[in-house]
């Protein structure tokens, strides 16, 4: 049930990316992650800001995706109980984790790499707890 919740919140995570829900609230929180201030992006004049939008709808919708994949797979194999379903689970969080936070230290956005351990930490408890399913 837990990893059914965890999927479904990288689902809303991603439609708030896409800026389906909350388009305004997105554009804050980037500009507050990579500048350090909310309106610190529409500094840039209409053009620029509005170059961010895209990347949203590309990253926000991957996770749209991918939360379904994991939506799908928990509420099949893993209720039944099947190692693939565990392996799919934790490779595909491990290779975005690994993915996505090592360009952190790299970019010099140390909030990204803050970000996705705190998105990890919903994975983390389901997966460890399984850890043993299918053996």
């Amino acid at each position: 049930m837990y990893m059914l919740a965890a999927a479904a919140l990288v689902i809303l995570f991603g439609m708030v990316m896409v800026m389906v829900i909350a388009p305004g609230l997105t554009r804050r929180a980037f500009s507050l992650r990579v500048f350090g201030a909310p309106g610190y992006l529409d500094r840039f004049g209409a053009e620029a800001a509005g170059s961010v939008s895209p990347a949203h709808a590309v990253i926000g919708g991957v996770l749209v995706g991918w939360g379904c994949a994991l939506f799908r797979v928990t509420r099949t194999l893993f209720a039944l109980g099947s190692r693939d379903a565990w392996v799919l689970g934790a490779a595909s969080v491990g290779a975005w984790f690994v993915a996505d936070t090592s360009y952190a230290p790299l970019s010099g956005h140390w909030q990204n790499a803050l970000l996705n351990t705190g998105f990890l930490m919903l994975f983390v408890p389901p997966l460890w707890a399984t850890r043993g399913m299918g053996r």
